[in-house]
């Protein structure tokens, strides 16, 4: 029996993602849709064969929707989590599942004995090149060095050359405004009233295109000890060094109009090098893949796993599938959020430290 969702939301990763998706996926049914746009919310309804409700609450107390899926700007998503949860939905919410810890709190409260399932959306550690690398990954006494990256192009380019998305044009300027400002708040909370504008924009940058690869890193490795040094420039450009003990995790990420998507992790071991790369998620079906190059004094020689052409994003609807169908709570649940909202703030904090003196000659 198929599972009715209601979706808030219906913009890029709505359209290119979720929606096609849920409609050729026979074990769930897409009843109810909402966006802030009127006219998005008629021509998705009419698309998908759904109904149109008028208010992200007319999805959520629909007694006929099971699961929401909360696919809307980061700053509504805490809001819409908690008014889903106290209507005891199973909820499904792109990350991040908020901006900062004083919005996850609350919700870490109202989930608390609640059997609902709260899915947070990390698309890349439902992967399968990460799955084959956590079945692979070396001993961490024995790795020397991480790097984990982030560079590239904003997913417009991609879109408008590969598949048409249905933009809003009947929004009140003055609500988009107030939505900006809203966030903008949120993110002070962290960053504080007088940093400034680029280093909140690095925080945003963080909470968005960050966020997946600081949660994967985590699987992987766990949570570093302290941040040792972060940088950002223009609030676009962000690096940070994670301090594990004995080896470095470094990230890098840089948002540019150069036509690369660029994201991945590597590992080296004394005698091995773990990489595994993501291409950019708007463009359906990109082949990944793992590789390990092993060395000896003699030889060396690259094991490659894949490619793979799976989708994450379909991967990670099997995996919200089978926690709503068992019970059993996903790896990516609001608890595992916490961990990445800790690691934002920190990074956030010591971009606002003073700058290394170089000392010249």
């Amino acid at each position: 029996m198929s599972i009715p969702v209601g979706l808030i939301g219906l913009g890029e990763v709505a359209q290119l993602m979720h929606l096609p998706l849920l409609a050729d996926d026979a074990r769930f049914r897409i009843a109810v849709v909402n966006d802030l746009s009127p006219g998005l919310t008629t021509h998705v309804a009419a698309r998908y064969g759904a109904r149109a409700a008028e208010s992200p609450e007319a999805v959520i107390n629909d007694p006929s929707v099971e699961a929401v899926f909360i696919l809307t700007p980061d700053y509504l998503h805490a809001d819409l989590v908690a008014q889903a949860i106290a209507a005891k939905k199973h909820v499904f919410i792109e990350k991040p599942v908020c901006l900062n810890l004083n919005q996850l709190e609350p919700l870490l409260a109202l989930h608390k004995d609640n059997p609902r399932i709260v899915f947070v959306g990390y698309m890349r550690r439902y992967a399968r090149p990460f799955l084959a690398l956590k079945k692979r990954m070396p001993a961490l006494e024995k790795i020397r060095h991480v790097r984990v990256r982030d560079i590239i192009r904003e997913s417009q380019f991609f879109i408008d050359q590969t598949r048409p998305v249905v933009r809003a044009t009947d929004i009140d300027p003055d609500v988009v405004a107030e939505g900006r400002a809203r966030a903008v708040a949120m993110l002070r909370e962290v960053m504080g009233e007088d940093a400034p504008a680029d280093a909140v924009r690095a925080y945003q940058v963080l909470t968005g295109l960050a966020s997946h690869s600081f949660s994967a890193m985590r699987e992987l490795l766990g949570m570093p000890h302290r941040v040792a040094a972060a940088r950002q420039h223009g609030g676009e450009t962000v690096m940070v060094w994670f301090d594990y003990g004995h080896f470095t995790a470094l990230y890098e990420a840089v948002i540019s109009d150069v036509a690369v998507f660029d994201s991945g992790i590597e590992i080296l071991t004394q005698n091995q090098r773990f990489s595994i790369g993501y291409d950019t998620p708007y463009i359906r079906n990109l082949p990944t893949k793992l590789e390990i190059t092993t060395s000896s004094q003699r030889d060396t020689g690259t094991e490659t796993i894949g490619p793979f052409y799976e989708d994450p994003f379909r991967i990670e609807l099997d995996a919200f599938h089978h926690s709503v169908t068992t019970g059993r709570q996903p790896k990516t649940d609001l608890a595992d959020s916490r961990f990445d909202l800790e690691l934002f703030r920190n990074v956030g904090r010591a971009f606002l430290e003073n700058e290394i003196v170089l000392l010249r000659p």
